[in-house]
């Protein structure tokens, strides 16, 4: 008989995607996507005049955009690796988005951070250990 601890084992954990509550399409497509460089890979809505929910991405990072009042709370917070974060900071500062100017801060747990809210209160912070 297998003990739980190896049942527990065997498993593995794939992707996670974080769900993010959005109240305006307009803004959430300017910030996302003409800003951050998302792109969107589907969008779904039960009928032409109802809430929007989308998936979006950029490279392996994948997150879903929800208008539906019951699939997530504004004011998430949600931590992105990234592999060239000064680069992707200059690109974002150049394109002189009116709500956001965003800056690299070092942590003291050996991390760059760059943290950016969405026009919805959702935190984005984009991360890259230093490694010295």
């Amino acid at each position: 008989m297998l003990s739980a601890t190896h049942f527990f084992r065997s498993m593995t954990l794939g992707k996670t995607i974080p769900v993010l509550r959005i109240f305006d399409e307009a803004k959430a497509r300017e910030f996302y996507l003409d800003f951050l460089g998302f792109k969107s890979d589907w969008e779904h809505r039960f009928e032409a005049e109802l809430p929007l929910y989308m998936q979006i991405s950029q490279d392996d990072c994948v997150l879903h955009l929800t208008e539906h009042h019951g699939d997530a709370c504004p004011g998430a917070a949600v931590r992105i690796q990234h592999s060239q974060l000064a680069q992707y900071c200059a690109e974002l500062n150049a394109k002189r988005y009116k709500n956001a100017r965003p800056g690299i801060v070092r942590q003291p747990w050996q991390s760059d951070e760059m943290t950016i809210a969405d026009p919805f209160g959702n935190r984005l912070t984009f991360t890259q250990p230093v490694l010295e």
